[in-house]
């Protein structure tokens, strides 16, 4: 009984043919998308912890120079910010990542104790620090990792501090940091007035005004009163940060190393395809399929790889994420959900490798001479 296969029913039962070669092709290029999907996914959920930390303190605008981690800001800018008529609140800040033990790193904020950021984290025992006193406060998550509680020591770069509070931040960063003086840090560090930032809050918008035009408009003020440093507006802070920065990087180089790993394993099965199918494709340039049809059909083989592969790769990295939410190192600042965004890039990359790889074996079977084709045995 004669049975008429679609276009994409024949790619299909081409594919079904080698179902080994196929399920280990699917199974590099899904593991490719995974390490996408898992990598990109947990630097996104960084970069929002980051601006989750940001948005909670209040803080409408960094004042800088160069970057985040320079810590040349003179602190005696502070007053001439506050003298300027759209700020409202202007404190200088430090922060580092710090060794606490051989096994816990930190982050560390240096703020004075009348600080507006000191607002936006609840004490739930204990007590804030004070200036000039060796004194420091623990995220919650930190307090638990290190094993300290009020009234413990707790000996930073060699120098013994007491903690005096525990408190509960907004976001993860937050609970896993720490806080003490301003004054104290910049002693430790030997950056006696120097900051890293100088946190500004601004006054109410002018009505009239939409807040992110008055945004622009403060940071173009605060630069011109203060030449040579940079007005960040709050959005723009995790996108600026060196360790956000970092992070993706570092997902966007594995990932991609990942993706020609997958589109060679595409691109080896696809060409061992048309090797195989030499006398099948001149029968089909015999029955009249053109050129480009040939070429298609080995695309669209090559995509339904790319695809399957994609589908396959996002639930391994829905899977990977899932895994870094559970573990007590990275829970609180990965989550396991995966936006349309990044669902799309991945399907996208999974078929752009799919694209590619199979290029140039499509190539090479539009190129089959049909009489040269039959007569391959």
């Amino acid at each position: 009984m004669a049975c008429t296969l679609s276009f994409p029913g024949f790619a299909f039962k081409n594919l079904r043919r080698r179902r080994l070669r196929t399920l280990l092709t699917l199974c590099g290029i899904g593991l490719a998308v995974g390490a996408f999907v898992g990598l990109v996914g947990f630097s996104s959920s960084f970069e929002q912890e980051w601006q989750r930390m940001y948005s909670s303190s209040g803080t409408d605008i960094a004042v800088i120079h160069g970057t985040f981690l320079n810590t040349s800001v003179d602190e005696s800018a502070t007053a001439k910010l506050r003298a300027l008529p759209d700020v409202a609140l202007a404190e200088p800040a430090i922060f580092n990542l710090m060794s606490l033990t051989p096994d816990v790193n930190a982050l560390a904020y240096g703020w004075r104790s009348d600080a507006f950021e000191l607002d936006s984290l609840r004490i739930v025992e204990g007590r804030r620090f004070q200036d000039g006193q060796r004194e420091v406060i623990l995220g919650d998550l930190l307090a638990q990792d290190l094993k300290k509680g009020v009234g413990d020591a707790l000996e930073i770069e060699g120098t013994p501090f007491t903690v005096t509070g525990i408190y509960h931040g907004a976001s993860g960063l937050e609970a896993n940091a720490l806080v003490m003086p301003l004054d104290e840090l910049q002693q430790l560090s030997s950056l006696q007035g120097k900051v890293s930032t100088i946190d500004v809050r601004l006054r109410p918008a002018p009505a009239g005004e939409l807040p992110q035009q008055y945004a622009q408009h403060a940071a173009a003020e605060i630069e011109a009163a203060l030449p040579g440093l940079r007005a960040v507006p709050a959005e723009e802070r995790a996108n600026n940060n060196q360790f956000v920065r970092l992070a993706k990087t570092s997902a966007w180089g594995t990932s991609t190393l990942a993706l020609v790993i997958g589109i060679f394993g595409i691109a080896n099965t696809m060409v061992m395809s048309v090797l195989e199918r030499t006398r099948e494709i001149g029968t089909l340039r015999a029955l009249g399929w053109k050129r480009g049809r040939v070429l298609a059909l080995i695309e669209f083989e090559a995509c339904a790889l790319g695809l399957g592969g994609g589908i396959l790769g996002i639930g391994l990295g829905w899977c990977g994420l899932r895994v870094l939410e559970a573990l007590p190192q990275t829970a609180s600042f990965v989550t396991a959900s995966i936006g349309w965004a990044l669902l799309a890039k991945a399907l996208g990359a999974a078929v752009l490798a799919g694209l590619l790889a199979g290029a140039l074996p499509a190539w090479r079977a539009g190129q089959l001479s049909p009489v040269d084709s039959l007569r391959n045995e």
